[in-house]
């Protein structure tokens, strides 16, 4: 590829990732001062987001470390909770056919559920304009990896800040959540996907009290998107049918 095509890939990719590098400072902060509350250092927290990189697992696995948990539960939980991504790399992978392996595993590794968002939604986009080009997998990993050292920054930040916070001060044990409320009001453009939203949200409550640990986040995602679709696919059937 030539210079100019990389620089113009990072150049689009920063464009589109900038909402998600501002949203990941304040949330990679939040998750350094809990990870130094519960005992790590810079360096580990560091480690720890570049090998993991994955928001909600890594604040699941230090409030477990905190509560004293185990390595095995520690693993098992947030595989379970990382199981999504099984979904949203299904949901991508019709749009990187044909690359090299290597450039599959590093793009692989880049996606979060900001990221998954913003890449697909441009992905799906028609051309604004003829000649302009689509959205391609460069771009895209562009915006992954732009978000990845913005998120190990800013935790790295925060485990050396954590030990001028207190504890639960300006209300840091919510910034994930928060954040996940912003991507979903930012997903609902159509009726259909505020109804699957209110499923799903209302299946996790119910599955909560059902199923133990974190398997309902999953359970309830899966059946929610599945009744979404065929509840879109009836719709749209209804409307065919004179």
């Amino acid at each position: 590829m030539r210079r100019t095509t990389i620089t113009g890939c990072l150049m689009q990719g920063a464009k589109a990732a900038w909402p998600i590098c501002m949203g990941y400072l304040p949330i990679g902060l939040a998750f350094g001062v809990l990870a130094q509350k519960a005992g790590l250092s810079p360096a580990e927290i560091g480690l720890m987001s570049l090998l993991v990189f994955a928001g909600s697992a890594q604040f699941i696995a230090v409030s477990m470390i905190g509560a004293g948990a185990g390595p095995a539960s520690i693993v098992m939980t947030t595989f379970i909770v990382n199981l999504r991504h099984v979904l949203m790399s299904s949901a991508l992978s019709i749009h990187i056919r044909n690359r090299h392996p290597a450039w599959v595993a590093l793009f692989a590794y880049g996606v979060t559920d900001e990221s998954f968002a913003v890449n697909l939604s441009r992905f799906l986009a028609p051309r604004a304009q003829p000649g302009v080009l689509s959205w391609d997998g460069n771009r895209a990993l562009a915006v992954n990896h732009l978000a990845n050292v913005t998120w190990i920054g800013a935790t790295i930040a925060g485990g050396y800040a954590g030990a001028l916070i207190p504890a639960g001060a300006f209300g840091i044990d919510y910034a994930l959540i928060a954040m996940f409320l912003c991507l979903l009001v930012f997903q609902l453009r159509e009726r259909i996907h505020a109804i699957t939203a209110l499923i799903t949200g209302g299946l996790a409550l119910i599955l909560a009290l059902l199923v133990p640990g974190n398997a309902y986040i999953v359970l309830a995602s899966i059946i929610g998107a599945t009744l979404g679709l065929v509840l879109k696919r009836y719709t749209a059937l209804r409307k065919v049918r004179p």
